[in-house]
């Protein structure tokens, strides 16, 4: 209904309708008061406007500008030296050219003053001051010139060169990899940023210099302080008497964990038994990082000046020093561990009968992978099979109940890298997934709902600032966009109500896993929806259906997870309700640095992959066409899932462009090539700098 609201106003642009008027034209079922309701929501968000005589018309842009032209946003720049704004506000970008991007990089917060917004013009503006920086620490190249250098950044959005005044001190060698800070910016036209060298690297250009450049280029640092290093070496584990009478002990329990075969960090395990009145218990227990991290220490500070771990592909930068990450707080088997836990009982039909949270005290008795737990319950015996059974059939339930409830099911196919002791890639290998991968995840979600839930329903009626992992639904417009390329390529989805799409998203997801032409609409199916953020306004999560969600099991790679555990416990005894505006603030830094993690993860997969098919030039490849360009054919290898351009130049005759995008067709003979066909390439070239893959296409011996 709110979709064909859109649709009606938009088709209508600075025509008013009534109530009546809007009931009649949308022809749909829903009761007038429904309609109101969401009238009244589109004038609230700004999309709507309700005119003196009672009538409802769409907002229009000129209107944006006369009563407000500065907006805050953040920057996403362009190679070109330009960047848009993204402003939730306005939902719209905002374009800012290279001469009014002030002192703005890539990802900070700026204010701009918006030029104008006319029906049919994208908007434009320019930046007027910059509220926060992304990041102030880059990876580059330096250069001595005598009176002064520089550091050339080259592996970021824009390349840019800082500044450095000599000094007596013994410099860096000319073409020797440096992490430059960015300390003040100089000149009043055009200005300059000036800084002071912090790491000298030496002139390494290899693939290790690579990935610390993706993670100091995004914001992470490579190495922790002495300060924090020390506070972290002081930490003690030892388990007192004191532990022991203020935590309930699991050590007797059946305990186990499951993780990738190379994890060092185990954060979470599960126990189970069975109970005298014929129930499971299932507890769900979490490294307890909170026991260790103390609010207002250094290490605390750098956990959340972090955020989050990254994973490179070869390497992670943890959140938390190798000393708790690996160490104290890793559940590693045969140690008695603390740990904040979930425990739920479960009925003979495989139903919650109660719930407890609470700090406690496990000994995991075996540390499996993923693939150990597959293969024992794929064989139906072997180490641990009756508890593994018990945990997995359960773990289904989860599952089935949470489809059951309108989640909807998003998988992409993933790559993993064996990598030879120097860290390049020998081999791409899909990912399989496993229900193993499941079992361990519909355990986690639990716990995560139900730790939500605990807190969002408190008996007092109160609000209790808490950090939510919240979704919202799909953009109608990107909706309808994806639905229509969708059908070109045979797939029909059905979007007039939230149930509909859920159910169609799982349908795409069924179907993609049978035809590989399908599986190109699934990382696009994923850019129709919102992103997850963390937030103390609870809306839901849309994608997991559920009312309430958290972040609570993974406190040594997520500070949103720490904050959990805090203010869970505080509010196990009695409610206890922090400064909301502090912690939004919080919520807000936390999901920027979240996405920066994103952006680097995806960077270090990105640079592996051309460095693997530099290994293979010249020879031919099974690929998706996944993209049409004015200069040729994107195309996805099969396996490798590495993407690159077929060049119209490599043709053997001249191409048209459809219009839509979705076809391409032969001046001379008419073929027909399109959006996910299959084909065959061949790779030309890789250039490791430019991160691109050249290719063309063969044609088959029939």
């Amino acid at each position: 209904m709110q979709y064909k609201i859109r649709k009606l106003f938009k088709d209508h642009a600075g025509k008013s309708f009534t109530l009546i008027d809007v009931t009649k034209k949308l022809k749909v079922d829903n009761p007038q008061e429904h309609i109101k309701l969401a009238l009244d929501r589109f004038v609230k968000q700004g999309f709507l406007i309700m005119n003196e005589s009672g009538q409802f018309v769409i907002k229009k842009q000129e209107r944006i500008k006369s009563k407000k032209k500065f907006f805050e946003g953040k920057v996403d720049m362009t190679k070109t030296g330009s960047a848009y704004i993204i402003i939730d506000e306005l939902k719209h970008d905002v374009h800012i050219s290279r001469k009014y991007m002030h002192t703005a990089l890539h990802g900070d917060k700026v204010r701009i003053e918006l030029f104008f917004g006319k029906k049919g013009s994208r908007f434009e503006g320019k930046i007027v001051e910059v509220l926060d920086r992304a990041n102030d620490q880059f990876l580059g190249t330096f250069r001595n010139y005598g009176n002064y250098s520089t550091v050339f950044i080259d592996r970021t959005q824009k390349d840019f060169e800082v500044f450095i005044e000599n000094s007596d001190k013994e410099e860096p060698n000319n073409n020797d990899k440096v992490i430059v800070e960015i300390t003040q910016w100089r000149g009043q036209k055009n200005p300059v940023p000036w800084g002071k060298i912090v790491q000298v690297f030496g002139p390494n250009e290899d693939h290790d210099m690579e990935m610390n450049a993706i993670l100091v280029n995004n914001g992470f640092k490579i190495d922790f302080s002495e300060e924090v290093l020390r506070e972290s070496e002081e930490l003690e584990g030892g388990i007192t008497q004191k532990d022991i009478d203020e935590r309930r002990d699991f050590r007797e329990i059946f305990t186990i964990t499951i993780d990738p075969f190379n994890a060092k960090d185990f954060d979470d395990a599960l126990s189970m038994r069975k109970l005298e009145n014929g129930e499971t218990e299932i507890g769900i227990h979490i490294a307890d990082v909170t026991h260790f991290l103390r609010p207002g220490t250094a290490l605390d500070k750098e956990a959340y000046n972090r955020s989050t771990s990254v994973y490179l592909v070869d390497r992670v930068s943890p959140m938390l020093p190798e000393k708790l990450s690996n160490e104290l707080c890793s559940l590693r088997p045969n140690e008695d561990k603390f740990t904040f836990s979930s425990v739920f009982t479960f009925d003979e039909k495989m139903n919650i009968t109660s719930e407890w949270f609470g700090k406690t005290l496990i000994h995991s008795d075996r540390r499996f992978t993923y693939e150990e737990v597959q293969e024992i319950l794929d064989a139906g015996s072997g180490e641990f099979f009756e508890e593994l059974l018990v945990l997995d059939k359960i773990a289904k339930k989860l599952r089935k109940d949470k489809f059951a409830e309108g989640a909807i099911s998003f998988e992409s196919d993933e790559v993993t890298f064996l990598l030879d002791e120097d860290g390049s890639p020998l081999e791409i290998i899909k990912k399989d997934r496993l229900d193993a991968h499941m079992l361990v995840e519909d355990f986690m979600l639990l716990a995560n709902k139900k730790v939500a839930k605990k807190i969002g329903k408190q008996k007092d009626g109160m609000q209790i600032p808490f950090v939510y992992r919240i979704h919202d639904h799909p953009d109608p417009e990107k909706l309808r966009d994806f639905s229509i390329f969708a059908k070109e390529l045979g797939f029909d989805m059905k979007i007039d109500t939230p149930e509909q799409v859920a159910a169609s998203f799982n349908s795409l997801n069924e179907a993609a896993a049978e035809n590989e032409t399908l599986k190109i609409l699934e990382p696009l199916a994923l850019r129709t929806m919102a992103k997850a953020v963390y937030s103390t306004d609870n809306i839901g999560h849309y994608g997991l259906s559920f009312e309430y969600y958290t972040h609570f099991t993974s406190p040594i790679r997520r500070y949103a997870d720490v904050l959990v555990h805090r203010i869970l416990y505080k509010n196990l005894k009695e409610p206890y309700r922090t400064d909301k505006a502090k912690l939004e603030a919080s919520c807000v830094y936390i999901s920027g640095q979240e996405r920066k993690a994103v952006d680097a993860e995806r960077a270090s997969i990105k640079y592996k992959q051309v460095e693997y098919i530099i290994g293979h030039i010249g020879e031919v490849f099974e690929g998706t066409i996944s993209g049409i360009i004015e200069k040729g054919i994107f195309v996805m290898l099969s396996e490798s899932r590495i993407e690159g351009l077929a060049g119209f130049d490599s043709m053997d005759e001249f191409y048209m462009v459809d219009p839509s995008r979705l076809k391409i067709t032969g001046k001379e003979t008419g073929r027909q090539m399109r959006m996910g066909q299959q084909v065959r390439v061949r790779i030309v070239d890789a250039d490791l700098d430019k991160r691109q893959v050249e290719m063309e296409l063969v044609e088959d011996e029939s």
